[in-house]
């Protein structure tokens, strides 16, 4: 009776939405408050070049979600099965295309103004679509960063990834600087394809928005192919016509023989021009994959990790919703608190941190790393339906 009453109270409690993105659907579930008062409130706390990754955002600044959250969507949250169908490919050209597809469906437009909750130690996010099972953990608070791990059996594919970034405030806008590890396994056809991601822009004048840049590369040793994608941004000035532009090539390694050259924007299409005929093929669609998305359900609490971001942040997410800042400020500090809290302990006691589910690494030579202990992925309690 107790153990049912517990399961009612976890379903009532957490806090799952679908996601937020800026030009794709209307968001009438969640809407940013006033934008020109919190960018004010910001610049009477932080000066100029200094390092923000640790500023403790009042809720009034967030989603009501957790950055595992938002990194599981860009894998699960699609109307198409874009990571699967990486398998598909007859050839290893044709899966070397279908990667840098989904490599770009992984950036998402965000909304501006609003940022998900810095993830506790240990937190973890465990959530499926279909057979694809995906299991995030943070993996260190200070620097933040979070590990990955999905597995699809039925496609015979691997994920793994591991998540660092940086922030930075850069005068008129704040850079995220993105030192992502990410590792795609297609078991089937004995490849491994290596890629990084773009770092993020949020600007705050003279128009605000958040626009990645920078240069992606993914290499695939077995095959000897690899790709250049270049994010393009505006100026400074959001003057230009590059607004969230992409611009690359797929070529062989051995030769540097350019085999495809891709074009077009992250968050509309993007297509490719075979230098041999010059025909063109569109090979990712924002709308068709990232449009009228759900959000996910919970479908067995009894498997409901404490550790569950959706758990950890009920409070402050119910408080968000509903606008009642206070709410969700207690909720918020309750959380932080407790995590100072086992710091103090374990400090005072000499324990290590240990993550439960991956074997973390860090060198000043290769940064963050990050492998999981398991080799699949079980299937999740929160699910996306397909």
């Amino acid at each position: 009776m107790v153990a049912e009453q517990k399961i009612e109270n976890t379903i009532s409690n957490i806090v799952l939405t679908r996601p937020f993105y800026s030009n794709v659907d209307s968001n009438e579930e969640y809407k940013t408050p006033n934008i020109i008062i919190r960018i004010f409130s910001l610049f009477k706390n932080i000066r100029p070049g200094s390092d923000i990754t640790s500023f403790k955002m009042p809720p009034i600044f967030s989603l009501p979600k957790s950055h595992l959250q938002c990194y599981a969507e860009s894998v699960c949250a699609m109307n198409q099965d874009v990571l699967g169908n990486c398998s598909e490919g007859k050839s290893p050209l044709e899966r070397m295309i279908r990667v840098v597809a989904w490599s770009i469906s992984t950036a998402r437009p965000l909304l501006y103004g609003a940022t998900p909750f810095n993830p506790v130690l240990g937190e973890t996010h465990h959530v499926s679509r279909g057979t694809l099972n995906v299991l995030l953990e943070q993996v260190s608070h200070h620097p933040p960063v979070s590990a990955l791990h999905a597995t699809d059996e039925s496609n015979k594919v691997e994920l793994v990834w591991c998540q660092h970034y940086a922030l930075k405030l850069r005068g008129t806008y704040i850079e995220a600087a993105n030192y992502s590890k990410r590792r795609l396994y297609l078991w089937e056809k004995g490849e491994s394809y290596v890629m990084n991601f773009p770092n993020l822009i949020i600007k705050m004048f003279p128009i605000p928005g958040c626009e990645y840049a920078g240069d992606v590369k993914i290499k695939c040793e077995e095959s000897g192919l690899e790709a250049v994608i270049s994010y393009k941004t505006n100026s400074l000035l959001s003057f230009g016509g590059n607004n969230r532009a992409i611009k690359g090539k797929i070529i062989e390694s051995f030769s540097s023989k350019v085999l495809y050259e891709v074009s077009g924007h992250w968050d509309r299409t993007v297509t490719i021009k075979d230098t041999n005929n010059g025909k063109v093929k569109v090979i990712y669609d924002a709308t068709e994959v990232v449009s009228g998305l759900r959000a996910p359900t919970l479908k067995n609490a009894e498997e409901l990790s404490q550790t569950e971001s959706a758990v950890i942040w009920a409070g402050v997410s119910r408080g968000i919703l509903a606008k009642e800042w206070d709410k969700a400020g207690e909720a918020k500090k309750r959380i932080e608190e407790k995590e100072r809290e086992l710091v103090k302990r374990r400090n005072s006691s000499g324990e290590t941190w240990v993550a439960k589910h991956f074997n973390v690494s860090y060198s000043e030579e290769n940064g963050w790393d990050s492998s999981p202990k398991e080799k699949y992925v079980p299937p999740a309690p929160i699910v996306y339906t397909t």
